[in-house]
C-alpha cells in the first residue's frame, strides 16, 4: 500500500513581528515531513521582519510582501497562492508542537477532509500556559462551535478544495466562520488525539475583545439560530466564569 504523503501548504501571515517570526519559520522549516509548501504573506513590514524572512528565502516556496486590508485579506492571499492538497495557517508567533507533528498528523489516517488536534498556549516568553480552555472534542462536526471555538486555527488541517476564502465582512472572527463552512462540507474528519500546535496568546481578537464577541455571536446565530445561540452563550459565560475562578486566567 502506498504511504499517504499529501502536500501540505503552510501559510504564515505576519506584519511587524520581528520578535516572533523566526521562531515560527523554524518550526515549519525543521519539520521532518518532506512535502511542505511554505508560503509567507507579509503586510509590508518595516521593523526588520522581512530581513529575517529573506534569510530563509531559499527554503520558502512563496513570499509576498505588500499592503493588505487586514489579517483575513492576507490569509485569502495565502489561500489563493496555495497549491497543496491541504492547508494550515501557522501565523507569526505560533508553532507546530514538535518537529514530527505534520508526519504524525498524516500518519493518523489517510484521505481525511479535516485533521485536528489539541493546542498548547504559550506566553510572549515561550512559557507554557497549558491546554486551551476549549478542549478539542473527541469527534468534530460543524455544530461543535456552538459553545465556542473548540479547535484553534493553528490546529486544523483542511483539504484545500474545501478551504473557501475568508468572509471579509468579519474583521476579527472570520476564522470561526471559515472552519464551520469547511466542516459543513467535510465527509471525513479525523481527531489525531495529540497536541499539534503552540498558540501565542493575545492577538487582534484579544485587543478588540468586545467587537470580536459581537462578530462571534452573529456568526453563531447565522449557523445555529438566534434562540439556541442566546442559550448557548449562557453556557459559555458560565463555563468561562468557572474556569477563571479556578485558574485566574481564561486560556482562550
Amino acid at each position: 500500500m502506498t504511504a499517504f504523503k499529501p502536500i501540505l501548504s503552510v501559510i504564515t501571515v505576519v506584519y511587524n513581528n520581528v520578535q516572533d517570526i523566526e521562531r515560527t519559520m523554524l518550526s515549519v522549516l525543521t519539520q521532518t515531513y518532506p512535502r511542505i509548501e511554505y508560503i509567507i504573506i507579509d503586510g509590508k513590514s518595516t521593523d526588520g521582519t522581512l530581513k529575517i524572512i529573506n534569510r530563509y528565502k531559499d527554503q520558502v516556496a512563496k513570499i509576498f510582501s505588500e499592503k493588505d486590508e487586514g489579517i483575513y485579506d492576507a490569509m485569502n492571499k495565502g489561500l489563493a497562492a496555495a497549491t497543496g492538497d491541504y492547508v494550515i495557517f501557522m501565523n507569526s508567533g505560533d508553532e507546530f508542537y514538535e518537529r514530527d507533528t505534520v508526519q504524525k498528523v498524516f500518519d493518523s489516517s489517510p484521505n481525511a477532509d479535516i485533521y485536528y488536534g489539541e493546542t498548547e498556549m504559550i506566553d510572549a516568553e515561550g512559557k507554557s500556559l497549558g491546554q486551551r480552555r476549549h478542549k478539542a472534542p473527541k469527534e468534530f462536526t460543524w455544530k461543535d462551535f456552538r459553545y465556542g471555538m473548540s479547535i484553534s486555527h493553528q490546529a486544523i488541517y483542511v483539504r484545500r478544495l474545501l478551504a473557501m476564502p475568508y468572509n471579509l465582512q468579519y474583521k476579527l472572527s472570520a476564522d470561526i466562520d471559515w472552519i464551520i463552512r469547511a466542516a459543513h462540507q467535510a465527509k471525513k474528519i479525523v481527531n489525531v488525539n495529540q497536541y499539534v500546535a503552540k498558540y501565542l496568546v493575545g492577538g487582534m481578537s484579544k485587543a478588540k475583545h468586545r467587537e470580536s464577541l459581537i462578530e462571534r455571536f452573529a456568526i453563531m446565530q447565522r449557523y445555529y439560530g438566534l434562540i439556541p445561540t442566546i442559550a448557548n452563550h449562557v453556557v459559555i459565560a458560565f463555563n468561562l466564569g468557572w474556569y477563571w475562578l479556578k485558574n485566574r486566567r481564561t486560556n482562550d
